[in-house]
């Protein structure tokens, strides 16, 4: 469990970088996903085939991966262009509240049954968020593609969650890293055919910021929350993804000059002890003599 933890704390760091790069606007969103999980692909495949790490074990487990990658790059895809639409911030903020649909589904559909602390520390959490963006800003959130693609992204990212935890039981982490980016890869590259996004022409920035994408924010990143995914509850590792917003806050005020204050400091640190609250196993409660 600890290095699961400290597997999960590195990969959040990893992904917080993200929105950064890709508000920076040098690439088209959907193509940008596309690179990124291509890269990804790219290293990964040739290392797991030549050490022969890649073992399925049945065909519905083989299913199950595919369709983990088809839709995490459709969570992707769609998160980039909430975030080129709108900012960092409030793109991170609504895709954050996966936790919730993570929850409900959880609920319905898994053994492992969201405790009552989980729900606790997620109410804490999203009031953190709340106030990482400002009440105002989220009360006066406009339903337009931006916001639209940002719920859509947090639902989809549940969805991935929910299915990759079952996979992940029986499947090890290379393995299925590499069904997972390969059928992503497959996927926006038809997409991204398919709605005439340009695959090169882009500025050497442009490729840097790709590659850093693909090696940093995929590979690296998903390979370590994929390991704490299959070590720990789905609930708990989607809960603590919450705290990319706090990272990607900062990185948003220092690089692209997005405002940053007191309030958003508090509202981080809610976050966090939200966060926290999630992981505590003992009961919450008040007992009565």
């Amino acid at each position: 469990m600890k290095k699961a933890r400290i597997a999960l704390v590195i990969g959040i760091f990893c992904i917080s970088i993200f929105p950064i790069l890709v508000k920076l606007n040098l690439t088209p969103g959907v193509i940008s996903a596309f690179y990124r999980m291509a890269i990804g692909s790219a290293i990964i495949l040739p290392y797991a085939l030549i050490t022969k790490k890649i073992k399925i074990k049945s065909k519905r487990l083989l299913v199950l991966a595919i369709i983990c990658g088809v839709v995490f790059g459709l969570d992707v895809a769609v998160w980039n262009v909430a975030i080129q639409e709108s900012t960092a911030t409030q793109a991170t903020l609504l895709t954050n509240l996966s936790p919730v649909w993570v929850g409900i589904g959880a609920l319905f559909f898994l053994k492992d049954k969201p405790t009552k602390n989980f729900w606790i520390g997620t109410v804490i959490a999203i009031g953190g968020m709340v106030l990482l963006v400002g009440l105002k800003t989220f009360v006066n959130l406009d339903f337009n593609l931006a916001f639209c693609f940002a719920i859509l992204s947090g639902m989809l990212y549940a969805v991935y969650m929910l299915v990759s935890k079952d996979v992940l039981t029986e499947l090890d982490v290379v393995t299925f890293m590499s069904i997972t980016l390969l059928s992503s890869t497959l996927s926006l590259g038809i997409i991204s055919w398919a709605i005439g996004e340009p695959f090169s022409g882009f500025s050497n920035a442009g490729w840097y910021v790709l590659v850093i994408q693909g090696v940093v924010c995929q590979l690296l990143a998903w390979l370590l929350i994929s390991f704490a995914t299959k070590h720990m509850r789905a609930t708990r590792v989607s809960v603590s993804l919450l705290g990319q917003a706090v990272l990607a806050s900062i990185l948003a005020w220092y690089f692209l000059d997005e405002a940053i204050s007191l309030q958003m400091v508090i509202g981080g640190f809610v976050l966090l002890f939200g966060i926290r609250v999630t992981f505590y196993t003992k009961k919450i409660g008040i007992t009565l003599k």
